[in-house]
């Protein structure tokens, strides 16, 4: 399984969710890949946010080796699932498609709702983590259970 999580930069809310998937798929042994890409190019190559890996860090999960990449068509091809933070980045990532094959790939991160974005607020970077964490928790159970 490849698992591609999806923002606007690259630098918040999907390195929040790639590296506490990741972290959780190491944990429980899965042998999947997880990334994560923006819709945007302003930070490509930049580490996450410093307060992402703060409350990253405080948390237990390391995402400062992380660096921005910028979404391209090839990854419709590479990755299983691509996940994205909020509506724009669906409508970002889905605009890129060629094929209903690809855009069947593309979710909701969070199935009816969004990830707001923390970048703006400080006080957002917590409950932000909580609810990727929660998710991704539930991510692991919904594609476990459909291999069985």
């Amino acid at each position: 399984m490849k698992i591609l999580m999806v923002c606007l930069g690259n630098i918040c809310r999907s390195p929040l969710a790639h590296g506490i998937l990741k972290q959780k798929v190491k944990d429980k042994q899965l042998n999947w890949i997880v990334e994560s890409a923006g819709t945007g190019d302003w930070h490509i190559g930049e580490a996450p946010d410093r307060r992402a890996i703060a409350i990253a860090k405080k948390y237990g999960v390391d995402i400062s080796g992380q660096r921005a990449r910028h979404f391209q068509p090839a990854f419709f091809e590479e990755y299983d699932l691509i996940f994205v933070m909020d509506r724009q980045n669906f409508a970002d990532v889905c605009a890129q498609a060629d094929n209903k094959e690809s855009l069947e790939k593309v979710q909701l991160f969070l199935a009816d709702d969004i990830v707001p974005d923390p970048y703006f607020d400080d006080n957002l970077f917590d409950p932000v983590f909580q609810m990727i964490d929660k998710r991704c928790t539930e991510v692991i159970d919904k594609i476990s259970k459909k291999k069985e």
